[in-house]
């Protein structure tokens, strides 16, 4: 099978980590304008106050792979713009809203090449100093530019998961289509209206993914914290790096 395939090729999954002494890692997920940005900052703040050091990690900055052939794909071969849009100034992007077989197929390829990144990204992660390691995205987020109802892409897409290191707290932030592209005007209504879908039913094939639904900053923001500081997962942090145990390698 392809999992078991991907998973020989690059050596153990990170569940064979041990627990003891490990960073925590929590992730964010959701369309564009669903207000992971600040809901990030907000979780960031919450946990620095509590005592904890927390370390952030930008999936596009920090693990994605040939950023400048995708820039220029979607900028010179697509026409689309550079950069992130705002009310007052909307762009026309042009890349993971581009949907072919072809685009399919290069993109099956990109997201191995930011798999194997991610993983050494975590594995660097889970041995920092931080308590806790919050991602501004994840694999998610570009898992669900795939055709999910494609039998072999939902194969693909396990396989890729199971390279990779499954999160303490996965979150995907739900949001409003109309007002998520009231904040970030970059990609078509009905694109975000389909990738949105596409959120939903990727938290029902993985599984174990927080969905926190459409509701108001505050709210949402209360909703995430209960969902990181309950147990079990507050004990573990109650008296982070208390144990000096090394995280044996992986191979």
């Amino acid at each position: 099978m392809l999992e078991l395939r991907l998973t020989m090729i690059l050596g153990a999954t990170m569940s064979d980590v041990p627990n003891k002494a490990r960073a925590r890692i929590i992730s964010f997920s959701g369309i564009d304008g669903a207000g992971k940005t600040t809901q990030i900052a907000a979780l960031y703040s919450s946990l620095e106050n509590s005592g904890r050091t927390v370390q952030l990690v930008s999936f596009w900055d920090d693990v994605a792979t040939l950023k400048w052939v995708r820039e220029d794909v979607g900028h010179k071969i697509f026409k689309g713009d550079k950069g992130i849009g705002t009310p007052e100034i909307p762009i026309h992007r042009k890349d993971k809203n581009i949907r072919s077989p072809v685009m399919s197929l290069v993109r099956m390829a990109l997201y191995l090449f930011d798999a194997i990144s991610l993983r050494k990204i975590v594995k660097g992660a889970l041995r920092s100093e931080a308590d806790v390691v919050i991602f501004d995205r994840y694999m998610y987020d570009e898992l669900v530019n795939l055709n999910m109802g494609n039998a072999v892409t939902r194969l693909y897409q396990r396989g890729i998961m199971r390279l990779v290191p499954t999160p303490e707290i996965s979150f995907i932030l739900d949001a409003n289509p109309v007002e998520a592209f009231a904040r970030k005007p970059e990609y078509p209504l009905e694109f975000l209206h389909s990738n949105r879908n596409a959120y939903l039913a990727l938290s029902k094939i993985l599984n174990g993914m927080t969905v926190i639904p459409v509701m108001p900053i505050g709210k949402a923001k209360a909703e995430i914290e209960q969902f990181v500081f309950r147990e079990p997962f507050d004990r573990d942090l109650q008296n982070p790096r208390a144990d000096p145990a090394v995280t044996e390698q992986i191979t």
